[in-house]
């Protein structure tokens, strides 16, 4: 039985090496690194070229949207061309902080739709307090792209998402006591589109919360969503690997 980190920060881990071996002792075979900005992204880069199992993404976060110009752009789409990237993001819109201006967000998130689509990559998305507006420019512009819905907070549209082929990547807070909305939106995700992260080092699982995340965590945020379909740990297992794979273009055993 193996798992797929379908989303962590592993350059943000005081130990990445260790926390990589960490998760293979827990079966988790494959974790994909995520890029918030040109210098993380490149770090995400250079894990996945250091350890067998690790891919990378490349992406400005909407908390950034206002530094994107032509020449972050082109660094990003140079990026993008390394084998070892696997998908454009994580970017989107972020109306809870808002720590860049919401046109500023709408633009970058925008400007990396088109980038996800000339690079032939999927696109990893944020939402956070914004769902509407992020479903709606998501309808607008990328109707033709592989979306995957990043820490999936999105329970009033998860009828949408499904009908829209969106992929739902639950992270640890679904096992919190007072996401039971996640939970039942965990229950209801299409089978085909279901996938499972940590988001490390943040949203730690219950039962570690107050620690740093770290992507061996995945266990317990896939037992719960097992425990919301009613399904057995070898089957989420063996279904949100399967999606994580078709995802984001992945070989086999990692």
């Amino acid at each position: 039985m193996t798992l797929i980190d379908s989303h962590c920060h592993l350059e943000m881990l005081d130990d990445a090496g260790g926390a990589v071996e960490q998760a293979r002792e827990a079966g988790v075979e494959t974790i994909v690194s995520i890029g918030i900005d040109v210098a993380t992204s490149k770090l995400a880069i250079g894990l996945a070229e250091r350890f067998e199992g690790v891919y990378a993404t490349v992406a400005l976060h909407p908390h950034d949207a206002s530094s994107l110009d032509d020449a972050l752009l082109g660094e990003l789409e140079e990026l993008a061309a390394h084998q070892r990237v696997v998908a454009v993001g994580e970017c989107g819109l972020d109306f809870y902080r808002d720590l860049s201006p919401r046109d500023a967000q709408r633009r970058a998130f925008s400007a990396q739709i088109a980038l996800a689509r000339r690079v032939g990559l999927p696109l990893v998305v944020h939402v956070r307090e914004a769902g509407e507006e992020a479903m709606a420019q998501l309808a607008d512009e990328a109707g033709d792209l592989t979306v995957v819905m990043h820490c999936f907070s999105l329970p009033r549209y998860v009828d949408e998402c499904n009908a829209r082929g969106y992929y739902a990547s639950f992270a640890g807070n679904v096992t919190y006591k007072n996401a039971g909305d996640l939970r039942a939106a965990a229950a209801r995700v299409r089978e085909d589109l279901l996938m499972v992260e940590t988001d490390a080092p943040f949203l730690s699982p219950a039962p570690n919360r107050g620690n740093s995340n770290v992507p061996a965590w995945v266990v317990y945020t896939a037992a719960v969503v097992a425990e919301a379909r009613g399904w057995d740990a070898a089957r989420v297992a063996a279904v949100t690997t399967a999606n994580a794979r078709r995802a984001f273009g992945l070989p086999e055993g990692g």
